[in-house]
Protein backbone atom coordinates (compact mmCIF):
# COMPACT_ATOMS: atom_id res chain seq x y z
CA UNK A 1 0.00 0.00 0.00
CA UNK A 2 1.03 4.05 -0.30
CA UNK A 3 2.05 5.55 2.62
CA UNK A 4 2.24 9.44 2.91
CA UNK A 5 5.42 9.68 1.60
CA UNK A 6 4.24 7.41 -1.30
CA UNK A 7 1.36 10.36 -2.26
CA UNK A 8 3.85 13.46 -1.76
CA UNK A 9 6.72 11.47 -4.31
CA UNK A 10 6.00 11.63 -7.94
CA UNK A 11 4.84 8.29 -9.57
CA UNK A 12 7.69 6.55 -11.85
CA UNK A 13 4.55 5.78 -14.48
CA UNK A 14 3.72 8.86 -16.04
CA UNK A 15 0.37 7.63 -17.21
CA UNK A 16 -0.36 6.98 -13.41
CA UNK A 17 -3.34 9.01 -13.48
CA UNK A 18 -4.68 8.27 -17.12
CA UNK A 19 -4.19 4.56 -16.60
CA UNK A 20 -5.60 4.54 -12.82
CA UNK A 21 -9.16 6.17 -15.01
CA UNK A 22 -8.92 3.68 -17.80
CA UNK A 23 -9.23 0.76 -15.59
CA UNK A 24 -12.08 1.69 -12.67
CA UNK A 25 -14.34 4.41 -14.81
CA UNK A 26 -17.09 1.83 -16.02
CA UNK A 27 -17.33 0.05 -12.07
CA UNK A 28 -16.77 3.95 -10.47
CA UNK A 29 -19.60 4.98 -12.48
CA UNK A 30 -21.99 1.96 -11.27
CA UNK A 31 -20.54 0.84 -8.46
CA UNK A 32 -20.28 4.57 -7.30
CA UNK A 33 -23.66 5.54 -8.21
CA UNK A 34 -25.18 2.68 -5.51
CA UNK A 35 -22.66 3.45 -2.92
CA UNK A 36 -20.54 0.89 -3.05
CA UNK A 37 -17.42 2.83 -4.80
CA UNK A 38 -16.47 5.84 -2.56
CA UNK A 39 -17.91 9.53 -4.24
CA UNK A 40 -17.13 12.33 -3.29
CA UNK A 41 -19.14 15.95 -4.34
CA UNK A 42 -18.17 18.86 -3.04
CA UNK A 43 -19.99 20.32 0.19
CA UNK A 44 -21.98 16.50 0.45
CA UNK A 45 -20.98 14.04 2.80
CA UNK A 46 -21.74 10.89 3.17
CA UNK A 47 -23.10 10.41 -0.17
CA UNK A 48 -21.90 6.53 -0.16
CA UNK A 49 -24.61 6.26 2.95
CA UNK A 50 -27.47 7.97 1.48
CA UNK A 51 -27.32 5.95 -1.93
CA UNK A 52 -27.20 2.81 0.50
CA UNK A 53 -30.39 4.12 2.07
CA UNK A 54 -31.94 4.98 -0.98
CA UNK A 55 -31.55 1.49 -2.81
CA UNK A 56 -32.67 -0.70 -0.16
CA UNK A 57 -35.20 0.97 0.30
CA UNK A 58 -36.43 0.88 -3.42
CA UNK A 59 -35.37 -2.99 -3.21
CA UNK A 60 -37.83 -3.59 -0.47
CA UNK A 61 -40.47 -1.37 -1.81
CA UNK A 62 -40.73 -3.47 -4.80
CA UNK A 63 -39.82 -6.87 -2.77
CA UNK A 64 -42.78 -6.55 0.17
CA UNK A 65 -45.79 -5.66 -2.11
CA UNK A 66 -44.40 -8.40 -4.62
CA UNK A 67 -44.50 -11.25 -2.07
CA UNK A 68 -47.97 -10.30 -0.75
CA UNK A 69 -49.32 -10.65 -4.21
CA UNK A 70 -47.97 -13.62 -4.75
CA UNK A 71 -49.15 -15.25 -1.77
CA UNK A 72 -53.06 -13.76 -1.55
CA UNK A 73 -53.92 -12.28 -4.80
CA UNK A 74 -51.90 -14.58 -7.55
CA UNK A 75 -54.03 -17.17 -8.71
CA UNK A 76 -52.83 -18.39 -12.04
CA UNK A 77 -49.75 -20.49 -12.31
CA UNK A 78 -47.95 -19.30 -15.42
CA UNK A 79 -48.20 -15.98 -13.93
CA UNK A 80 -47.08 -16.98 -10.61
CA UNK A 81 -43.76 -18.32 -11.96
CA UNK A 82 -42.89 -15.32 -13.75
CA UNK A 83 -43.49 -13.20 -10.59
CA UNK A 84 -41.46 -16.06 -8.47
CA UNK A 85 -38.43 -15.60 -11.23
CA UNK A 86 -38.47 -11.74 -10.27
CA UNK A 87 -39.23 -12.25 -7.33
CA UNK A 88 -36.14 -14.27 -6.85
CA UNK A 89 -33.83 -12.19 -8.82
CA UNK A 90 -34.98 -9.25 -6.77
CA UNK A 91 -33.90 -11.01 -3.49
CA UNK A 92 -30.58 -12.27 -4.90
CA UNK A 93 -29.77 -9.19 -5.96
CA UNK A 94 -30.56 -7.47 -2.40
CA UNK A 95 -28.59 -9.96 -0.77
CA UNK A 96 -25.56 -9.33 -3.01
CA UNK A 97 -25.75 -5.84 -2.37
CA UNK A 98 -25.57 -6.32 1.31
CA UNK A 99 -22.80 -8.46 0.90
CA UNK A 100 -21.05 -5.85 -1.34
CA UNK A 101 -22.13 -3.13 1.40
CA UNK A 102 -20.56 -5.37 4.28
CA UNK A 103 -17.55 -5.90 2.16
CA UNK A 104 -16.66 -2.04 1.05
CA UNK A 105 -13.93 -1.33 3.24
CA UNK A 106 -11.89 -4.69 1.77
CA UNK A 107 -13.35 -3.30 -1.64
CA UNK A 108 -11.65 -0.32 -1.03
CA UNK A 109 -8.23 -1.67 0.26
CA UNK A 110 -8.22 -3.84 -2.56
CA UNK A 111 -8.44 -0.87 -4.73
CA UNK A 112 -5.75 1.30 -3.38
CA UNK A 113 -3.84 -2.13 -3.82
CA UNK A 114 -4.68 -2.09 -7.75
CA UNK A 115 -3.75 1.48 -7.53
CA UNK A 116 -0.42 0.86 -5.83
CA UNK A 117 0.73 -1.35 -8.23
CA UNK A 118 0.02 0.78 -11.07
CA UNK A 119 1.90 3.67 -9.38
CA UNK A 120 4.68 1.50 -9.29
CA UNK A 121 4.82 0.62 -12.70
CA UNK A 122 8.42 1.71 -14.01
CA UNK A 123 9.16 -0.16 -16.99
CA UNK A 124 7.16 0.43 -19.99
CA UNK A 125 7.20 -3.30 -20.81
CA UNK A 126 5.05 -3.56 -17.51
CA UNK A 127 2.51 -0.85 -18.22
CA UNK A 128 1.91 -2.66 -21.60
CA UNK A 129 1.82 -6.19 -19.98
CA UNK A 130 -0.80 -4.71 -17.46
CA UNK A 131 -2.66 -2.30 -19.77
CA UNK A 132 -3.24 -5.69 -21.83
CA UNK A 133 -5.47 -7.41 -19.27
CA UNK A 134 -6.53 -4.03 -17.67
CA UNK A 135 -8.38 -3.76 -21.12
CA UNK A 136 -10.15 -7.33 -21.10
CA UNK A 137 -11.05 -6.61 -17.68
CA UNK A 138 -12.64 -3.20 -19.00
CA UNK A 139 -14.27 -4.99 -22.15
CA UNK A 140 -15.64 -7.57 -19.92
CA UNK A 141 -17.22 -5.05 -17.28
CA UNK A 142 -18.87 -2.75 -20.51
CA UNK A 143 -20.27 -5.60 -22.22
CA UNK A 144 -21.77 -7.02 -18.60
CA UNK A 145 -23.39 -3.20 -17.83
CA UNK A 146 -24.24 -2.74 -21.18
CA UNK A 147 -26.44 -6.42 -22.06
CA UNK A 148 -28.47 -5.60 -18.20
CA UNK A 149 -29.24 -2.26 -18.77
CA UNK A 150 -30.20 -2.60 -22.18
CA UNK A 151 -32.44 -5.69 -20.63
CA UNK A 152 -33.57 -3.53 -17.96
CA UNK A 153 -34.46 -0.73 -19.81
CA UNK A 154 -36.57 -2.68 -21.94
CA UNK A 155 -38.54 -4.46 -19.43
CA UNK A 156 -39.22 -1.54 -17.27
CA UNK A 157 -40.07 0.95 -19.16
CA UNK A 158 -41.73 -0.55 -22.64
CA UNK A 159 -42.71 -4.07 -21.34
CA UNK A 160 -45.38 -3.29 -18.87
CA UNK A 161 -47.33 -0.86 -21.31
CA UNK A 162 -47.57 -3.52 -24.18
CA UNK A 163 -50.26 -4.95 -23.04
CA UNK A 164 -53.78 -4.28 -21.74
CA UNK A 165 -54.25 -4.24 -17.65
CA UNK A 166 -57.43 -4.92 -16.39
CA UNK A 167 -59.23 -5.50 -13.17
CA UNK A 168 -62.43 -7.00 -14.08
CA UNK A 169 -63.73 -4.86 -16.37
CA UNK A 170 -61.71 -1.81 -15.65
CA UNK A 171 -58.28 -0.76 -16.93
CA UNK A 172 -55.42 0.10 -14.68
CA UNK A 173 -51.96 1.63 -15.28
CA UNK A 174 -49.36 -1.03 -14.73
CA UNK A 175 -46.61 -0.94 -12.96
CA UNK A 176 -43.05 -2.87 -12.87
CA UNK A 177 -43.66 -5.14 -10.53
CA UNK A 178 -47.07 -5.76 -8.96
CA UNK A 179 -48.56 -4.51 -5.65
CA UNK A 180 -50.94 -5.61 -3.05
CA UNK A 181 -54.94 -5.37 -3.70
CA UNK A 182 -55.32 -3.52 -0.54
CA UNK A 183 -52.98 -1.02 -1.54
CA UNK A 184 -55.51 1.08 -3.89
CA UNK A 185 -54.07 4.17 -3.53
CA UNK A 186 -50.95 3.09 -6.54
CA UNK A 187 -53.25 4.25 -9.50
CA UNK A 188 -53.64 7.64 -8.23
CA UNK A 189 -51.70 10.56 -9.16
CA UNK A 190 -48.93 11.46 -8.08
CA UNK A 191 -48.85 8.17 -6.17
CA UNK A 192 -48.59 6.17 -8.83
CA UNK A 193 -46.15 7.97 -10.76
CA UNK A 194 -43.85 8.03 -7.21
CA UNK A 195 -44.53 4.27 -7.13
CA UNK A 196 -43.19 3.71 -10.32
CA UNK A 197 -40.15 5.65 -10.02
CA UNK A 198 -39.65 3.29 -6.90
CA UNK A 199 -39.67 0.14 -9.37
CA UNK A 200 -37.26 1.82 -11.44
CA UNK A 201 -34.77 2.72 -8.80
CA UNK A 202 -35.15 -0.97 -7.98
CA UNK A 203 -34.55 -2.20 -11.45
CA UNK A 204 -32.00 0.07 -11.61
CA UNK A 205 -30.28 -1.24 -8.59
CA UNK A 206 -30.99 -4.56 -9.21
CA UNK A 207 -28.73 -4.37 -12.80
CA UNK A 208 -26.78 -2.83 -11.26
CA UNK A 209 -25.47 -4.57 -8.37
CA UNK A 210 -25.59 -7.61 -10.85
CA UNK A 211 -23.30 -6.43 -13.66
CA UNK A 212 -21.39 -4.25 -11.07
CA UNK A 213 -20.05 -7.26 -8.92
CA UNK A 214 -19.13 -9.25 -12.33
CA UNK A 215 -17.06 -6.31 -13.63
CA UNK A 216 -15.52 -5.82 -10.22
CA UNK A 217 -14.50 -9.26 -10.29
CA UNK A 218 -13.25 -8.98 -13.56
CA UNK A 219 -11.21 -5.60 -13.41
CA UNK A 220 -9.58 -7.70 -9.67
CA UNK A 221 -8.88 -10.84 -11.58
CA UNK A 222 -6.99 -9.61 -14.74
CA UNK A 223 -5.00 -7.30 -12.72
CA UNK A 224 -3.82 -9.84 -11.00
CA UNK A 225 -3.19 -11.86 -14.03
CA UNK A 226 -1.22 -8.55 -15.27
CA UNK A 227 1.00 -8.93 -12.17
CA UNK A 228 1.72 -12.84 -13.25
CA UNK A 229 2.91 -11.53 -16.33
CA UNK A 230 5.06 -9.23 -14.68
CA UNK A 231 6.81 -11.51 -12.68
CA UNK A 232 7.47 -14.18 -15.07
CA UNK A 233 8.69 -11.55 -17.39
CA UNK A 234 11.31 -10.52 -14.53
CA UNK A 235 11.93 -14.60 -14.22
CA UNK A 236 12.90 -14.50 -17.60
CA UNK A 237 14.99 -11.97 -17.19
CA UNK A 238 16.31 -12.73 -14.01
CA UNK A 239 19.76 -13.96 -15.31
CA UNK A 240 20.24 -10.25 -17.06
CA UNK A 241 18.20 -7.90 -15.05
CA UNK A 242 17.90 -5.68 -17.49
CA UNK A 243 13.96 -5.04 -15.85
CA UNK A 244 15.23 -4.97 -12.23
CA UNK A 245 18.02 -2.06 -12.17
CA UNK A 246 21.79 -3.15 -13.16
CA UNK A 247 22.63 -2.15 -9.15
CA UNK A 248 20.34 -5.20 -8.53
CA UNK A 249 22.64 -8.72 -7.47
CA UNK A 250 20.64 -12.19 -8.50
CA UNK A 251 19.69 -12.67 -4.68
CA UNK A 252 18.41 -9.08 -4.63
CA UNK A 253 16.29 -10.19 -8.03
CA UNK A 254 14.77 -13.33 -6.71
CA UNK A 255 14.13 -11.77 -3.65
CA UNK A 256 12.33 -9.16 -5.33
CA UNK A 257 10.42 -11.57 -7.57
CA UNK A 258 9.51 -13.71 -4.43
CA UNK A 259 7.94 -10.45 -2.99
CA UNK A 260 6.04 -9.91 -5.94
CA UNK A 261 4.34 -13.45 -5.87
CA UNK A 262 3.46 -13.45 -2.33
CA UNK A 263 1.72 -9.81 -3.01
CA UNK A 264 0.23 -11.41 -5.75
CA UNK A 265 -0.97 -14.10 -3.45
CA UNK A 266 -2.43 -12.02 -1.29
CA UNK A 267 -4.20 -9.89 -3.34
CA UNK A 268 -6.27 -12.73 -4.48
CA UNK A 269 -6.67 -14.11 -1.30
CA UNK A 270 -8.41 -10.42 -0.22
CA UNK A 271 -10.15 -10.67 -3.77
CA UNK A 272 -11.63 -14.14 -3.05
CA UNK A 273 -12.77 -13.27 0.62
CA UNK A 274 -15.10 -10.41 -1.30
CA UNK A 275 -16.71 -12.42 -3.83
CA UNK A 276 -17.27 -15.70 -2.44
CA UNK A 277 -20.86 -14.80 -1.53
CA UNK A 278 -21.21 -12.73 -4.30
CA UNK A 279 -20.25 -16.16 -6.52
CA UNK A 280 -22.61 -18.34 -4.35
CA UNK A 281 -25.35 -16.10 -4.48
CA UNK A 282 -24.75 -15.56 -8.54
CA UNK A 283 -24.21 -19.07 -9.25
CA UNK A 284 -27.54 -20.78 -7.30
CA UNK A 285 -29.51 -18.34 -8.42
CA UNK A 286 -28.26 -19.05 -12.12
CA UNK A 287 -28.98 -22.45 -11.44
CA UNK A 288 -32.51 -21.70 -10.68
CA UNK A 289 -32.78 -17.93 -12.45
CA UNK A 290 -32.08 -18.74 -15.68
CA UNK A 291 -34.73 -21.72 -16.85
CA UNK A 292 -37.40 -19.28 -16.10
CA UNK A 293 -36.26 -16.65 -19.06
CA UNK A 294 -35.94 -19.59 -20.87
CA UNK A 295 -39.34 -20.81 -20.23
CA UNK A 296 -40.64 -17.43 -20.51
CA UNK A 297 -39.46 -17.36 -24.13
CA UNK A 298 -40.69 -20.42 -25.33
CA UNK A 299 -44.48 -19.01 -23.55
CA UNK A 300 -43.91 -15.96 -25.23
CA UNK A 301 -42.84 -17.20 -28.77
CA UNK A 302 -45.93 -19.57 -28.70
CA UNK A 303 -47.92 -16.59 -27.97
CA UNK A 304 -46.26 -14.84 -30.74
CA UNK A 305 -45.16 -11.99 -28.17
CA UNK A 306 -42.41 -10.09 -30.18
CA UNK A 307 -41.66 -7.55 -27.27
CA UNK A 308 -41.51 -10.23 -24.63
CA UNK A 309 -39.18 -12.37 -25.89
CA UNK A 310 -37.04 -10.24 -26.53
CA UNK A 311 -36.87 -8.78 -23.47
CA UNK A 312 -36.50 -12.00 -21.92
CA UNK A 313 -33.91 -13.78 -24.29
CA UNK A 314 -31.94 -10.51 -23.03
CA UNK A 315 -32.13 -11.48 -19.28
CA UNK A 316 -31.25 -14.90 -20.25
CA UNK A 317 -27.86 -13.65 -22.54
CA UNK A 318 -27.31 -10.88 -19.25
CA UNK A 319 -27.78 -13.94 -16.71
CA UNK A 320 -25.67 -16.32 -19.17
CA UNK A 321 -23.07 -13.52 -19.44
CA UNK A 322 -22.23 -12.83 -16.28
CA UNK A 323 -22.23 -16.18 -14.57
CA UNK A 324 -19.32 -16.40 -17.58
CA UNK A 325 -17.60 -14.08 -16.50
CA UNK A 326 -17.04 -15.03 -13.39
CA UNK A 327 -16.12 -18.50 -14.49
CA UNK A 328 -13.81 -17.41 -16.93
CA UNK A 329 -11.78 -14.90 -14.69
CA UNK A 330 -11.68 -18.14 -12.33
CA UNK A 331 -10.21 -20.60 -15.10
CA UNK A 332 -8.17 -17.41 -16.24
CA UNK A 333 -6.76 -16.77 -12.40
CA UNK A 334 -5.95 -20.77 -12.37
CA UNK A 335 -4.21 -21.11 -15.62
CA UNK A 336 -1.58 -18.25 -15.20
CA UNK A 337 -1.26 -18.90 -11.25
CA UNK A 338 0.45 -22.02 -12.56
CA UNK A 339 2.67 -20.21 -15.14
CA UNK A 340 4.92 -18.75 -12.96
CA UNK A 341 5.96 -22.38 -12.02
CA UNK A 342 6.39 -23.41 -15.51
CA UNK A 343 8.33 -20.26 -15.73
CA UNK A 344 11.06 -20.91 -13.59
CA UNK A 345 11.24 -24.54 -15.64
CA UNK A 346 12.09 -22.72 -18.40
CA UNK A 347 14.29 -19.98 -17.75
CA UNK A 348 18.15 -20.59 -18.28
CA UNK A 349 18.29 -21.22 -14.12
CA UNK A 350 21.93 -23.66 -15.15
CA UNK A 351 23.60 -19.65 -16.23
CA UNK A 352 22.99 -18.34 -12.32
CA UNK A 353 24.75 -19.25 -9.36
CA UNK A 354 23.70 -23.17 -7.41
CA UNK A 355 22.82 -21.65 -3.72
CA UNK A 356 20.30 -18.47 -5.47
CA UNK A 357 18.78 -21.06 -7.59
CA UNK A 358 17.54 -23.04 -5.13
CA UNK A 359 15.36 -20.27 -3.74
CA UNK A 360 13.62 -20.89 -7.20
CA UNK A 361 11.86 -23.98 -5.57
CA UNK A 362 9.54 -22.04 -2.73
CA UNK A 363 8.12 -19.94 -6.38
CA UNK A 364 7.32 -23.29 -7.38
CA UNK A 365 6.27 -25.37 -4.29
CA UNK A 366 3.63 -21.82 -4.23
CA UNK A 367 2.80 -22.37 -8.07
CA UNK A 368 1.38 -25.80 -7.44
CA UNK A 369 -1.27 -24.41 -5.29
CA UNK A 370 -2.71 -22.51 -7.94
CA UNK A 371 -5.38 -19.28 -7.36
CA UNK A 372 -8.98 -20.05 -7.66
CA UNK A 373 -11.91 -18.04 -7.18
CA UNK A 374 -14.64 -20.03 -5.04
CA UNK A 375 -18.68 -19.96 -4.71
CA UNK A 376 -19.05 -19.78 -0.76
CA UNK A 377 -15.47 -22.01 -0.81
CA UNK A 378 -17.81 -25.10 -2.11
CA UNK A 379 -17.50 -24.88 -5.74
CA UNK A 380 -14.48 -23.44 -7.48
CA UNK A 381 -15.48 -21.57 -10.51
CA UNK A 382 -13.71 -22.62 -13.84
CA UNK A 383 -15.48 -23.33 -17.94
CA UNK A 384 -16.24 -26.57 -16.26
CA UNK A 385 -18.33 -25.18 -13.66
CA UNK A 386 -20.25 -22.89 -16.08
CA UNK A 387 -20.96 -26.18 -18.40
CA UNK A 388 -22.81 -27.48 -15.64
CA UNK A 389 -24.71 -24.63 -14.89
CA UNK A 390 -25.98 -24.38 -18.60
CA UNK A 391 -26.86 -28.31 -18.66
CA UNK A 392 -28.67 -28.01 -15.07
CA UNK A 393 -30.59 -25.07 -15.90
CA UNK A 394 -31.59 -26.86 -19.00
CA UNK A 395 -32.57 -29.55 -16.99
CA UNK A 396 -35.00 -27.51 -14.35
CA UNK A 397 -36.47 -26.17 -18.09
CA UNK A 398 -37.67 -29.70 -18.62
CA UNK A 399 -39.08 -30.65 -15.77
CA UNK A 400 -40.90 -26.72 -15.45
CA UNK A 401 -42.23 -27.37 -18.76
CA UNK A 402 -43.63 -31.47 -17.93
CA UNK A 403 -44.98 -29.55 -14.62
CA UNK A 404 -46.72 -26.66 -16.35
CA UNK A 405 -47.57 -27.33 -19.97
Amino acid sequence: MRNAHDEQATSPNVNFQQDIKYVFKPSSWTLGSIGIWPVTFRGIGHVSKIALVVCNFALSFAIVPCILHIIYDEKDLNIRLKLSGLLGFCLTAMMKYCVLAIRRPKILRCIEHVKSDWWQVKFNSDRKLMMKYAATGRRLSIISTTCMYIAGFIYHTILPFCTVHKVGNETIRPLVYPTYSEFYQTQISPIYEIVYLAHCICGYTMYTVTAGSCGLAAIFATHACGQIDVIASRLEDLSRGKNFGQSLNVNQRIAVIVNGHVRILRFCAAVEEILQEVCLLEFASSIFTMCLPEYYCIVDWQDSDTVGLTTYFLLFVSFCFNMYILCYIGELLMAKSTQIGTTCFMIDWYQLPANPVRSLVLVIAMSNHPIKISAGRMIDLSLATFGNVLKTSLAYLSFLRTLVM
